[in-house]
């Protein structure tokens, strides 16, 4: 008999070891389900991103397919793309308006501290800088108001403002602040509320100046990757529209002298194109290692 308890016992401690393993199972699968949904959402918002940055390139070579496919997802929430060549954008003049170097340095500190602009190119901003100009509004003084159609982003210089939605506060801002920006990123209605609590000074480009911009130096980049990668040996024999493809795809690195770009043993998922400088190869097993002797690299994922 005790032999029988004993092994009712060991049999009633498996079944608990058994559901409690049941139990983690469920939690860990919950875990990833939760994950999948912010990996899905933080793809979205990349997806968002991108149709800002390059909403130029992806036009280049899908100007002879608008007929015949639906809009993607990207090109739905781009604002306002319009077909373009590097001729028609290269004649665009673009407004300047003169600023001291304080201004100049706040407004580029200001849009690299933004999370919607902080990628863009250097070349990009020093163009929003310089196309920037100056707005001033008194105390108590409505800048944005929630639900409007905004075509404006702005920089802030000097004040203080309150920003709201649905009449709850959700912070006040002071200069070296950027606001407005989604307007014209993905051509929305204004998502809140800004009220000057002093008078203020800013700074504000508007989204046609600002979609001129990107699109020029999306397509001159386009143009410029496109003649890069003819000169690839490796990639003579590809047709233009495949080239065309891989150039949307490519993006620019930089790497300081001794920095390593492949090491053995990683994962790898990018292949590179030396743009300028050279790289020293090692084979300490069988595997290829390049050690940076160049200072810009350009990738494809």
């Amino acid at each position: 008999m005790g032999t029988l308890r004993d092994l009712q016992y060991a049999l009633q401690e498996k079944i608990e070891e058994l559901r409690q393993r049941d139990a983690l199972i469920d939690e860990l699968e919950l875990e990833l389900d939760q994950k999948d949904e912010l990996i899905q959402r933080l793809q979205n918002e990349l997806d968002k991103y991108r149709s800002v940055i390059k909403p130029a390139t992806q036009q280049v070579h899908k100007q002879n397919e608008l007929h015949e496919q639906q809009r993607t997802k990207r090109q739905a929430i781009s604002a306002e793309p319009t077909a373009f060549d590097i001729q028609d954008l290269s004649h665009v003049t673009l407004p300047f308006y003169p600023k001291s170097p304080q201004s100049k340095d706040l407004i580029k500190e200001a849009i690299l501290d933004n999370d919607f602009m902080k990628n863009l190119e250097l070349s990009q901003i020093q163009e929003i800088v310089d196309c920037m100009y100056p707005v001033e509004y008194g105390k108590d003084s409505c800048i944005i108001k929630e639900g409007d159609v905004g075509s404006l982003v702005y920089v802030m210089e000097d004040g203080k403002v309150e920003v709201t939605k649905e009449s709850l506060k959700l912070c006040t801002m002071g200069p070296g602040k950027v606001f407005g920006e989604l307007a014209i990123l993905y051509n929305c209605t204004r998502t809140a509320t800004v009220k000057t609590l002093t008078n203020v000074k800013l700074w504000a480009i508007d989204r046609q100046c600002f979609q001129t911009i990107m699109m020029r130096t999306g397509l001159i980049k386009h143009t410029e990757y496109m003649e890069f990668l003819k000169s690839v040996p490796t990639f003579h024999g590809l047709q233009e529209d495949i080239l065309s493809k891989l150039a949307d795809v490519l993006e620019e690195t930089h790497y300081e002298d001794g920095e390593y770009i492949i090491r053995q043993g990683a994962r790898g998922d990018t292949f590179f194109i030396i743009s300028k400088g050279k790289v020293r190869t090692h084979l300490p097993d069988e595997d290829l290692v390049l050690k940076r002797h160049i200072n810009k690299c350009i990738f494809a994922s």
